[in-house]
């Protein structure tokens, strides 16, 4: 008898990563590896998504203001620049802290966009889901919402969108009226969604003699929210320093009480009297500023008062993000 001839499947073509579509979880991957999609490359699109990247505003201008506006100030607007310019059919675009009914963002009636940064992200990386979100405002009709979505994995981040070079220079506002151009002619979603906005924001205001220093009024009594750049570890020995020797005040009547860990840097906050307005702490803040810098880089061990000042100051830190 002859034998009978072996069968030999093809070989599917086999794909380079980049070249890998998204595909349903369990389906085969398109990459020919005879596995599913889950098992194979959706594996590593999965980690990319749920990877927290610690500090997503790294390397944009005013890291400190992104994560103010993010986490701290309730109402403020800052116009952004494109690394590649404005497509001719939009005007602006417009950073907010939030927009109305908490959309992601809003092409405008007049073709203007306004981006959303107080939103639940669906990945570890907010950056990429902003510029992801941008992406798509910019592409969407006039008088449009754009809601949310899960990013792609390999898609631009607002490091690679907006210029590097561009200014952001922070507008905060009292309320939310900057969503409606036209109040009488909103909708009465949009109306109401305003008016419970208005009445839960806090007064903030952005100082102007230091960089990402923010007052806010409450009931109770002032604050002073001020993000810093500098390496966690060297601020708070920096700031168990001046604690120790009783420098770390912005004036009578206040005290540092802690601070916030938000988006990878640190937040000092101060109380203040219920009387001290912003134009009150401007002197005393840029004080302050030159007292910081003038122990940031001390390499001497703390002595014991320190230490116990610095464990006064990590116990009452908070995390935020």
């Amino acid at each position: 008898m002859a034998k009978k001839r072996t069968q030999t499947k093809a070989k599917r073509p086999q794909l380079t990563d980049g070249e890998v579509p998204v595909v349903g979880a369990r389906e085969p991957c398109p990459c020919g590896s005879g596995r599913r999609y889950k098992a194979c490359h959706g594996r590593a699109a999965a980690h990319a998504v749920t990877e927290l990247v610690h500090r997503p505003f790294e390397g944009l201008p005013a890291e400190g203001d992104w994560v103010a506006l993010r986490e701290l100030v309730p109402a403020a607007t800052v116009e952004l620049t494109l690394k590649d310019g404005l497509p001719a059919d939009v005007p602006s675009v417009t950073l907010a802290t939030v927009l109305p009914m908490a959309w992601p963002a809003l092409r405008r009636d007049d073709g203007s966009v306004l981006l959303g940064l107080q939103n639940d992200t669906s990945s570890g990386d907010i950056s990429r889901d902003l510029a992801d979100t941008l992406r798509r405002a910019l592409e969407a009709q006039p008088g449009t919402p754009v809601q949310g979505r899960r990013a792609p994995a390999d898609g631009p981040r607002l490091q690679d969108v907006l210029a590097p070079e561009g200014a952001f220079e922070p507008v905060v506002h009292d309320g939310f009226e900057f969503w409606v151009p036209d109040p009488e002619n909103a909708t009465p979603d949009v109306t109401a969604s305003l008016e419970r906005a208005n009445a839960a924001a806090i007064p903030t205001v952005r100082l102007q003699g230091v960089d990402a220093a923010y007052w806010c009024e409450t009931p109770e009594k002032n604050h002073l929210r001020w993000v810093m750049p500098h390496a966690e570890e060297q601020l708070l020995d920096a700031l168990a320093r001046l604690h120790a020797a009783g420098t770390s005040s912005l004036g009578e009547g206040t005290r540092l009480v802690g601070s916030f860990r938000a988006h990878g840097l640190t937040v000092p906050v101060w109380d203040l009297p219920t009387g001290m307005t912003a134009q009150d702490v401007e002197k005393p803040a840029a004080a302050f500023a030159e007292r910081l810098a003038a122990v940031l880089d001390a390499d001497t061990p703390l002595t014991a008062d320190e230490r116990r000042a610095r464990g006064g100051l990590t116990n009452r830190q908070v995390t935020l993000s």
